[in-house]
């Protein structure tokens, strides 16, 4: 059994209406697109981890394996009595590989918008680091929101933000992100996060369009799932395309499909070295560190706040 004193559960209530409100205000523009954050109810965030273990799909293991080589290093930078905070937090699988690094964390703060996923997530790592108090919270991350108090001494606190999901991001609203981020952090804070690096356009191809169609598993009946790699503009571009002419009913709102026509569901933009430094920079991060893979397909980037 996990300590109340060393597990707390705060739930901001990102609720129903912003759901509905953002997918009435999404399917009402031309082209059509819904918000890939509400992807991850409990469903959906299971179907991600199975995602993630594919062949295909490298930037998981290809983090993980960055984040294990260079736990000790990182560690260093960090320090001790940290406050470790994490948007996005899912399974908190990547936490661990730092926690089990750092020198007496303070804390670790899982933040995510799946309230059943984050509880079992965090419950788990509770019982796990038993000696750690965990502050899990249910928030919608992309927007601000408060933080509660945090235990422990007043160690720094870092931003963990893995995964590449800042890649979701349109160049300026992942500026507006960090900067958001920035806020949450404070004077001194620092930042550890995980960046696709731009590669071949097959292999790219390859992770988004999985032979087993577990990525297309995302989608909803009598639709298909279309993803490809927009060299231009440096992204993936994900959409569900409808198969037949068809209605359906939003909160009491008609909204039509034609055939053929395309949803958009999703960007994740890479990035070289040097363009997502540029980027943070423009939030006011200064760049301190950076660990990539021998191939060179994934980073991992240490930032310090200006």
């Amino acid at each position: 059994m996990i300590s109340r004193a060393r597990f707390t559960f705060h739930d901001l209530a990102p609720g129903e209406e912003s759901f509905r409100d953002a997918v009435l205000k999404g399917l009402g523009r031309a082209p059509k697109s819904i918000p890939c954050k509400f992807f991850y109810d409990a469903r959906g965030s299971a179907l991600f981890e199975a995602i993630c273990r594919l062949p295909e799909y490298y930037p998981t293991r290809t983090e993980v394996a960055i984040l294990e080589e260079n736990a000790a290093e990182i560690a260093a930078q960090i320090g001790p009595h940290s406050r470790l905070i994490e948007f996005g937090s899912g399974a908190s699988t990547k936490a661990r590989i730092l926690l089990e690094a750092l020198d007496r964390p303070a804390a670790y703060v899982p933040v995510d918008i799946s309230r059943e996923h984050l509880r079992d997530a965090a419950i788990s790592l509770a019982e796990d680091f038993p000696l750690l108090p965990v502050v899990a919270v249910c928030a919608d991350y992309t927007r601000a929101f408060p933080l509660p108090p945090l235990p422990g001494p007043n160690g720094k606190r870092v931003g963990f933000f893995p995964g590449s999901t800042i890649g979701n991001f349109e160049p300026d609203d992942a500026v507006y992100f960090l900067a958001n981020y920035a806020r949450i952090l404070g004077s001194g804070g620092e930042m550890l996060i995980g960046v696709d690096l731009k590669k071949d356009p097959a292999i790219l191809h390859a992770a988004y369009n999985d032979r087993a169609g577990v990525t297309a598993a995302f989608n909803l009946d009598r639709f298909e799932h279309v993803a490809f790699y927009n060299e231009a503009e440096g992204r993936i571009e994900i959409y569900i395309r409808s198969l037949a002419n068809q209605e359906a009913w939003i909160a009491g709102t008609p909204i039509l499909f034609a055939k053929g026509e395309l949803i958009h569901t999703e960007y994740s933009y890479k990035y070289s070295v040097p363009e997502f430094r540029a980027l943070a920079a423009e939030a006011n991060f200064r760049s301190v560190d950076t660990w990539t893979d021998p191939a060179e397909l994934f980073s991992v980037h240490y930032f310090r706040l200006d």
